[in-house]
């Protein structure tokens, strides 16, 4: 059976799920995004990524063409037309299609446009949660405004390139000669005093809802933790690293180019945390 879409108000098959050529998103990345990971049918965390993703369409002066309800039950619906169990729903929202390309904002009535569709991932069941994942070091190229979950990926692209090319699973981007982000991931080492620290929000990183939730898990347990910059020398020494997301959850790294962390395996600790937010997420879904 064909996946089904949404485009602007229609589900539709995904062959007939169409956007104009002037759409805002496709010719300037003037959108916004989000992804909710889905277990067991039920959306993760989903309250997080749609505070997220009002806060980024505020930032950028984007108006929904739908309330945050409506969104939500336009998600489950898709859910539910596509049978999915596990794995993920896409949202984008963009500032439209206007009648021709200019970089102002469009001072007609432009209606915002708004897609969403599924896809299948057993993130829980995944193998590379057993084994680790290697990451590779890139530059951070971005805008100076990553805090926005905005569409514009070319730099995040072009690190997972380069780490698909180099058979590893993440690249973690570097400015100052510290760690800022993964490509599309948190980053987070366990110190030799077993102190986890991942960098403190800003508008140098995405405010990560996986993120937030395993800082917020870690805390509720009494673990110690500090949010601040930490430097890939800092992580090679580390007993662990690991990467956030809501489609990977909790993933532990094992390598960073080519050199292994600890004994290379995933870290109790790590084991540890990927539970409790899967338990978490099982609670919590919706």
């Amino acid at each position: 059976m064909e996946q089904i879409a949404y485009v602007n108000g229609s589900f539709v098959p995904m062959s007939e799920a169409k956007v104009s050529i002037l759409d805002r998103g496709f010719l300037f990345a003037d959108g916004i995004y989000e992804v909710a990971a889905v277990l067991d049918g039920k959306l993760i965390d989903n309250a997080s990524h749609l505070a997220r993703l009002e806060r980024s369409v505020g930032e950028i002066s984007l108006a929904l063409p739908e309330t945050i309800d409506r969104i939500q039950e336009i998600q489950r619906e898709l859910v539910t037309r596509n049978h999915l169990v596990n794995g993920m729903v896409y949202l984008e929202v963009t500032r439209g299609a206007d009648t021709g390309r200019d970089f102002a904002f469009p001072k007609g009535d432009v209606k915002p446009t708004l897609v969403m569709f599924t896809s299948v991932k057993d993130i829980v069941n995944a193998e590379s949660a057993k084994t680790g994942i290697g990451v590779i070091t890139v530059p951070d190229l971005r805008w100076v405004r990553r805090d926005i979950k905005s569409v514009a990926l070319l730099a995040q692209v072009l690190a997972k390139q380069a780490a698909a090319e180099a058979g590893a699973g993440e690249a973690w981007m570097i400015e100052d000669g510290k760690v800022t982000e993964g490509g599309s991931s948190s980053c987070f080492i366990l110190t030799q005093d077993d102190v986890i620290v991942t960098r403190h929000n800003s508008s140098a990183i995405l405010p990560g809802c996986t993120r937030k939730a395993v800082v917020a898990l870690a805390a509720e347990r009494q673990l110690r933790i500090e949010e601040r910059p930490f430097t890939i020398e800092e992580a090679l020494a580390a007993k662990e690293a690991f990467i956030t997301s809501a489609t990977v959850f909790v993933q532990a790294v094992v390598t960073i180019d080519g050199k292994t962390i600890a004994n290379g395996k995933p870290g109790p600790m790590t084991n540890r945390l990927r539970e409790i937010y899967v338990d978490f997420a099982r609670a919590t879904a919706v």
